[in-house]
């Protein structure tokens, strides 16, 4: 398939050569900030980039938009496309519905719509991911714009899904607990190791085993351990007491610990 990508950021550095190393063809790789364009297509065979939202000539049959959630509305409001184009966004929180009306208001010629969402964090700048075991949601509102986007899926992914918007915000949801927030929990026990001159490395094997058995158990409630759990209410106080001069982190460890008791209330 002839592909045009609309935006050069995290997730379009891997989908693209993906999508390449797959058989499709990367024409146009457009972005604001025309050296992240050329940076991407500086990894692809035969890509080129495109320095305006006018892609009536393209020869593209399918564009898609990897832009940050809050732009889509205005980059569509400038977008120009062929004449029955698909075009599509990769965005967990947006419905189909908001790219069917964008569409409706401004563009002249018909367009298909639909979703394709990699269920996945990336990373510009890191190496290529493979998408074998990353999840591709799917949405369209016909069934033959269906069927290209899962047969596009199926070539890079052996994982993918029709799902409904709602379904995928409930995932994107889920997702934003399971990484940014454990991500930046992760960040927070790094700083209060580093501010007592702590050595980071001594969390890590405790981290991978936490992680280990929480992907093993079918529900991670099952192997939750900690003083919370066990409702050790002294320990819980000594840690609360060392957290003392550091209000937001104080907060934060009983948000969590509130949330745990609750759990495991009899």
């Amino acid at each position: 398939m002839e592909i045009s990508f609309i935006g050069a950021g995290n997730l379009a550095w891997h989908l693209a050569p993906a999508l390449e190393n797959a058989g499709h063809h990367i024409n146009e790789v457009y972005s604001r900030q025309l050296q992240h364009a050329r940076q991407l297509v500086s990894n692809l065979y035969d890509a080129h980039t495109h320095s305006e939202l006018n892609f009536a000539d393209s020869p593209s049959k399918l564009f898609i938009l990897s832009i940050p959630d809050d732009a889509l509305e205005q980059v569509c409001s400038q977008l120009v496309l062929p004449e029955d184009a698909i075009l599509v966004h990769t965005a967990g929180a947006r419905t189909l519905a908001s790219l069917e009306q964008w569409m409706a208001i401004y563009s002249d010629v018909p367009v298909q719509t639909g979703v394709f969402y990699p269920l996945q964090t990336f990373s510009k700048g890191q190496s290529f991911m493979v998408f074998d075991e990353i999840p591709l949601c799917i949405e369209s509102g016909d069934s033959v714009t269906e069927e290209i986007l899962v047969q596009l899926g199926q070539d890079i992914s052996d994982i993918v899904y029709i799902i409904t918007s709602e379904e995928r915000r409930a995932l994107h949801v889920a997702a934003v607990f399971a990484c940014n927030f454990t991500n930046h929990l992760l960040t927070l026990a790094h700083d209060l190791t580093v501010q007592d001159g702590l050595d980071f490395d001594l969390l890590r094997p405790i981290i991978g085993e936490t992680f280990r058995k929480g992907l093993a158990a079918s529900d991670p409630a099952d192997v939750q351990t900690g003083p919370a759990r066990r409702g050790d209410l002294t320990t819980i106080d000594t840690h609360l007491a060392y957290l003392s001069n550091q209000p937001k982190l104080s907060e934060i460890y009983q948000l969590l610990t509130q949330s745990i008791q609750h759990q495991y209330r009899q």
